[in-house]
């Protein structure tokens, strides 16, 4: 039988060291969400707008954790389940050195997801997930006479933390300093070959002054495009 793999946080301190938290029982709902945003580029005669990637935004996470000390009794004298909850309702309080809360890896097994993205994303495969969390929910569900609570449910959000530094390195944009070529289809306009190559239909007058053109109204299918970087 595979050794069972515990979840758990690191949390990193100021000096680049860690601590680890780890789950008492593994999470019983794990989710991700991730956006993009996008704008919309109209174009007149065309019947819709045209979607442009703006930025990615920021990826979240949510885990939901069980927590149980009825092992050791429910009378006087139990051991309250704070005492296991506490660590990770820590992770939303700031941090007196940083004035911030702290940087965490939430880790769970090594088939974690994202960890088999397609090689066409590079290095953006992840193992873990770097975060910071922005909400803790403690739903205390069991108490002793004496008001100790005993069991909880704990609703963790986090949202996702990528240093500048990283996102380069793993994006690993290629340069578009190249000058490319495009074969004009019937109902094409300048603005619209601006908008597929440098992602702007406001450049079309780059792409008009390269290729000579005077009148864009004018143009004929077929036409072969040069498409030069902007400089």
């Amino acid at each position: 039988m595979p050794e069972l793999s515990k979840a758990k946080f690191k949390v990193f301190k100021e000096d680049g060291s860690f601590d680890e938290i780890t789950v008492q029982f593994n999470p019983s709902s794990l989710s991700f969400d991730k956006p993009n945003h996008t704008a919309d580029i109209t174009i007149p005669g065309l019947d819709s707008p045209l979607k442009q990637f703006v930025r990615g935004g920021t990826e979240t996470a949510s885990v939901e954790l069980f927590f149980d000390t009825t092992e050791s009794g429910t009378g006087p004298g139990a051991t309250s389940v704070t005492t296991l909850t506490d660590a990770f309702y820590g992770l939303v309080k700031i941090d007196p050195k940083t004035h911030a809360a702290p940087i965490c890896s939430f880790i769970w097994g090594e088939k974690f997801p994202g960890d088999r993205l397609p090689e066409r994303y590079g290095n953006q495969r992840r193992t873990e997930f770097s975060c910071v969390v922005t909400d803790v929910k403690q739903d205390y569900k069991l108490f002793s006479p004496d008001g100790t609570p005993l069991r909880a449910v704990l609703t963790l959000k986090l949202d996702e933390y990528v240093p500048l530094h990283r996102q380069i390195a793993q994006l690993n944009l290629q340069s578009a300093d190249h000058t490319r070529s495009h074969l004009l289809a019937h109902g094409e306009t300048l603005a619209l070959v601006s908008w597929q190559y440098l992602h702007n239909t406001r450049d079309w007058r780059h792409i008009a002054t390269a290729n000579g053109i005077d009148d864009p109204r004018r143009l004929q299918p077929g036409t072969a495009l040069t498409i030069p970087p902007l400089t």
